[in-house]
């Protein structure tokens, strides 16, 4: 009985930034819960990459190569999956970049307006999209992809935009969650520790910082893309039927110091 709960038989997903990293392994956990999942990426050779490897499987896995902050785009995704597979079930918004080691002083508009474009108004983007098709099926599940770093102000590395954009989605989950929980969706946030993925590669060869990182925190490790994919699928599922509106925290202890 509540094995059954996890499992996603018929259902279509679709997760941004989805090629690689934190991304790449919830398609592989939705997939592996019976899923349909479409990788939706804005690099196609990444994109194609990850649909190879995960069908080489025996997954059911599509490619939609799309940027999230190019709302156009998001639109005719939406429409093109829906018209296809007659819903969309679940979206999990990952896609996202970071700038790290950057103070607040030196940051320029360039940099500020690319980071919460994508981070926080391409999460928006694809909800309002998605979410509209969602509302008229009167069922669905989003889940965003949040951070750590949007509870507190991570060290040594001075990235207040990151930080920024990141509280950002974890309160626009809930706005969403307030909105649209009585109408048949639920929207939930998994918010990470640092976790070992291209985007953080850089900080193995930052003693300093990486020292800095473990050290903080109680288990004395990075997560794994795993780790939070496996949250993802949970949050995805009829298992947390009861669940909006909740920022998942998944950081290893850190936030407890």
């Amino acid at each position: 009985m509540y094995l059954e709960k996890f499992k996603l038989n018929g259902k279509t997903a679709f997760i941004t930034g989805g090629g690689q990293g934190i991304g790449l392994g919830c398609a592989e956990a939705l997939a592996e819960a019976g899923a349909r999942v479409i990788i939706g990426d804005r690099d196609s050779k990444i994109a194609d990459s990850a649909k190879a490897s995960l069908k080489a499987k025996g997954f059911d896995i599509e490619t939609a190569i799309m940027d999230v902050t190019d709302t156009k785009r998001v639109a005719e995704v939406a429409n093109d999956l829906v018209a296809r597979h007659g819903k969309v079930d679940i979206l999990v918004n990952n896609a996202g970049i970071a700038r790290s080691e950057t103070p607040a002083e030196t940051v320029t508009d360039e940099h500020w307006l690319n980071v919460i474009d994508v981070n926080l108004n391409g999460t928006f983007w694809c909800c309002r999209e998605f979410g509209k098709h969602m509302l008229k099926a009167k069922s669905g599940a989003i889940v965003n992809v949040g951070s750590m770093s949007g509870f507190i102000v991570n060290k040594p590395q001075e990235q207040c935009f990151y930080n920024a954009s990141k509280a950002a989605v974890h309160h626009l989950t809930k706005s969403l969650a307030a909105e649209w929980g009585a109408r048949g969706i639920r929207v939930n946030a998994v918010a990470p520790t640092y976790i070992e993925t291209p985007l953080n590669a850089f900080v193995k060869s930052n003693a300093k910082m990486y020292d800095a990182w473990i050290g903080g925190t109680p288990m004395a490790r990075m997560g794994q893309v795993e780790e939070i994919a496996s949250v993802v699928l949970f949050l995805s599922s009829e298992a947390a039927s009861l669940m909006t509106g909740s920022i998942v925290l998944v950081d290893g202890g850190y936030t407890c110091w």
